[in-house]
């Protein structure tokens, strides 16, 4: 089959058929989707060029995360290469936008990457229209924090994380708490940030919620930068000055409330407790207290899923679910 096939079925220019599998953002919604199911309904796969059929010898892997917008998916590529160091893989790495900022599911507009001989996806949710064409015509594919379940992924227990920090900050004396989030707009899956505050709000409730005084104020940053998170402390204490513990989303977040705090004055943790999330070495570098994440063990696990799916494809799919470790340090 060849593009000339995709683009008469589908009903499109060539041209079309090209942008939907290099450029898919370019392209509308529903142009698109005509044209992925006819190249799945052909099984067509875009022929690879000169250069990659001289290093055909030579399995190419595709990992496709928002690589720009979180350290944590950096650090979980680093384990991915560590474990296919020794093997006969090309890593190709493909950023994308942050799914809390996409109304429609991201990979949706992906490159259709028909020359990979498999993909790790990670924080991207996979639709339903999507999963059903990743899996009948798409290279082997695993996921990292998020889960369906037609393919193998790993994931970390994020709602218990948010409940588990929430406790101790509870047992520590702290009534009200704030949580300390990045801009969110999709509605197409629970984030990782939804999912830890609903374990803080789980914690809350356990302990006897508003009626025992316990409080909780949500704090939704107007950017995903740490800097918006520095610039805004001093609105969210005005805002909710009875809070004396934040809990954000990630270390960055974290890292930035207590550099605010510290300039204003502010006693961490007598006036305010500060945590956050993951566990880098940012965290332990400001001594602040945190949720370990296995980011490393992440990477590698869903490398070796990968080449367990490559070498046996129709093998059961199977979840890794990689449980949180609380790290108290100086902050909270």
């Amino acid at each position: 089959m060849t593009i000339y096939d995709v683009a008469q079925r589908a009903g499109v220019s060539i041209s079309t058929v090209s942008l939907v599998m290099n450029h898919p953002d370019r392209v509308k919604a529903g142009t698109r989707a005509r044209v992925v199911e006819a190249a799945g309904q052909l099984g067509y796969r875009p022929r690879a060029t000169a250069s990659e059929r001289a290093r055909e010898r030579v399995g190419k892997i595709a990992v496709i995360a928002p690589f720009t917008s979180y350290e944590s998916y950096r650090t979980r590529l680093c384990g991915i290469l560590s474990a296919l160091t020794s093997s006969e893989f090309e890593v190709v790495v493909h950023d994308t936008p942050s799914a809390t900022v996409i109304e429609e599911p991201l990979l949706d507009v992906l490159p259709v990457r028909g020359d990979v001989d498999g993909m790790i996806i990670m924080g991207l949710p996979v639709s339903e229209e999507r999963a059903t064409w990743l899996a009948d015509w798409g290279p082997p594919t695993v996921l990292v924090d998020v889960a369906h379940p037609r393919f193998s992924s790993v994931d970390f227990d994020n709602e218990p994380a948010g409940h588990l920090l929430a406790g101790h900050l509870l047992r520590s004396g702290h009534r009200r708490l704030g949580y300390v989030l990045e801009p969110y707009v999709a509605t197409a899956y629970d984030s990782a940030g939804s999912l830890r505050l609903d374990g803080i709000r789980r914690a809350l409730q356990d302990a006897g919620g508003a009626e025992a005084g316990y409080h909780l104020e949500l704090f939704q940053l107007a950017d995903r930068d740490p800097a918006a998170a520095k610039s805004a402390l001093p609105a969210l204490l005005e805002a909710a000055p009875e809070t004396t513990a934040l809990v954000a989303h990630h270390d960055g977040f974290a890292a930035a409330l207590l550099i605010s705090a510290r300039r204003a004055g502010l006693s961490v943790p007598g006036q305010l407790a500060i945590a956050g999330f993951d566990d880098g070495l940012l965290a332990d570098s400001l001594d602040l207290t945190t949720v370990r994440q296995p980011l490393i063990e992440s990477g590698r696990n869903a490398a070796d899923l990968l080449r367990l799916v490559i070498e046996t494809p129709d093998r059961t799919p199977v979840r890794i679910t990689l449980a949180p470790e609380l790290v108290v340090r100086a902050t909270a």
